[in-house]
């Protein structure tokens, strides 16, 4: 796959552990490869970043207050 894509074998298994995200430079040979969209692998890492926050830091962000509530 690593070959197919032009990328280091290390940059796929560095990308399977999670070690690294996905990079727009990775998201459109992901893409070609696998016949998607470099967005479709975009919003997975997206979405991968947001749920790891949330699990991090989710009570802290409950105690915010929002803007509107604030005033």
């Amino acid at each position: 796959m690593a070959k197919a894509c032009g990328v280091p074998r290390t940059r796929i298994e560095r990308l399977s552990r999670k070690e690294i995200g996905v990079s727009g430079d990775t998201a459109m040979r992901l893409a070609a490869f696998f016949g998607t969209t470099p967005e479709f692998w975009m919003n997975l890492q997206s979405q991968f970043e947001l749920e790891s926050a949330r699990s991090e830091i989710g009570a802290e962000i409950e105690k915010i207050k929002s803007f509107e509530t604030a005033a």
